[in-house]
């Protein structure tokens, strides 16, 4: 193993958004037997620094690649392209205006605690989301469009902030 090796790699993964998650979890299993630190207690003090390190470069790498939107964002680092960058904060206006009617529909359900229309409005939130999932990857894998892959991450992170809304106004109501 070399220490190195991005993420994809580290997996014998292809760099790519769409991949095996089922072979993705295997490699990480097997790495993660191979390096924990319980293999190396009685080893030395160097040995089980490697160890530690390596095996907090394989939870990182999993962590990272599990999630569509932070293997999007990975990949766009590995290409050179910035997915978040702190001075981004234009979107085009249908996108800002859709932002502002969900968040009103949420709003709009937590007054009248309705779980129901918050329901409703996780599935749309979910279906807009797989699509732009979908759209990413097409940009990410297929068109190697990396600046627009971009501009759908920050989109889907506004999108996976609305679902985490809905579920807070779900438990609020809920809890009440």
């Amino acid at each position: 193993m070399d220490f190195h090796s991005n993420y994809f790699q580290l997996f014998e993964l292809p760099e790519q958004f769409r991949l095996d998650v089922e072979k993705m979890e295997t490699a990480y299993r097997k790495l993660q037997n191979e390096v924990h630190p319980d293999r190396f207690a009685s080893s030395g003090e160097t040995e089980k620094r490697l160890s530690m390190q390596w095996a907090t470069k394989v939870n990182e790498a999993f962590q990272t690649l599990k999630k569509p939107l932070t293997r999007g964002a990975y990949l766009l680092q590995l290409k050179g392209v910035e997915a978040f960058p702190e001075m981004h904060t234009s979107f085009p206006p249908a996108f800002l205006m859709q932002q502002m009617e969900w968040r009103e529909a949420i709003g709009d359900a937590k007054m009248a605690r309705d779980v129901n229309a918050l329901d409703r409005l996780l599935r749309e939130l979910r279906r807009e989301t797989k699509n732009m999932e979908e759209q990413f990857a097409s940009e990410l894998d297929d068109a190697h469009a990396y600046d627009a892959a971009a501009e759908t991450a920050r989109k889907l992170k506004f999108m996976h902030k609305l679902i985490e809304e809905v579920g807070d106004a779900q438990e609020e109501i809920e809890a009440a």
